[in-house]
């Protein structure tokens, strides 16, 4: 199958082999270490989120399971569109930095970039603020992937796209039965489970209290 992009993977992998090592070593770790950033803020965020109103804390919790459904929806796209890797598919393309993935490991859309889409999102619905760092970084994690040579540059579009829209939708679906948990789970008589959940906002004693 001949695509539109073909030739702007080849310009783009060209110009990964001509970057310094340190670049080129960067960018095959750096996709795993954003992922590892953003489970770190999927954390943050249900940790401050402990201490917030109940719909913040569904959403704050709502976060990595809506990105995990984003991924399966990613892998089930896979399994019907089949395209082979750009690393296999453009015989006269320069080497991929990062290892080709097996046969039958497809190419259409990017999960990784479909996690990045997703989770920046959803970070972002948290606390809106964090979409200056969130979207930078899932953009730089999907270029990633077409730099190291594992992709083509539609694939990590589709995979941001998908990602993005998949989390959103998600999230909508599940804030209200997730607010109705969260507020069981905050009254439960169990203080592991309280923990979990945190106590909400502290409230504020009327006025002449103590």
């Amino acid at each position: 199958m001949d695509f539109e992009d073909a030739e702007l993977y080849r310009d783009i992998t060209g110009f990964a082999h001509d970057t310094p090592t340190w670049v080129q070593h960067t960018a095959e770790t750096g996709t795993e270490a954003g992922l590892l950033l953003f489970a770190a803020l999927f954390v943050a965020a249900w940790w401050r989120a402990r201490r917030d109103t109940t719909r913040a804390f569904a959403i704050a919790a709502l976060a990595p399971l809506a990105t995990a459904v984003a991924y399966v929806c990613s892998e089930l796209l896979k399994s019907v569109v089949t395209q082979e890797r750009p690393c296999r598919a453009i015989p006269d393309a320069t080497a991929s930095l990062a290892s080709c993935p097996p046969p039958g490991d497809w190419s259409f859309p990017s999960n990784h970039a479909t996690i990045a889409g997703a989770a920046a999102v959803t970070v972002a619905l948290t606390r809106q603020a964090l979409l200056w760092l969130t979207a930078p970084l899932a953009l730089l994690m999907a270029f990633s992937r077409v730099f190291v040579g594992v992709h083509y540059p539609h694939d990590v579009a589709a995979g941001l796209v998908l990602g993005t829209v998949v989390a959103v939708a998600a999230v909508r679906l599940g804030t209200g039965p997730a607010i109705r948990l969260a507020e069981a789970m905050r009254a439960s008589p169990a203080p592991a489970v309280r923990w979990f959940t945190g106590p909400g906002p502290e409230r504020v004693a009327a006025y002449g209290m103590r």
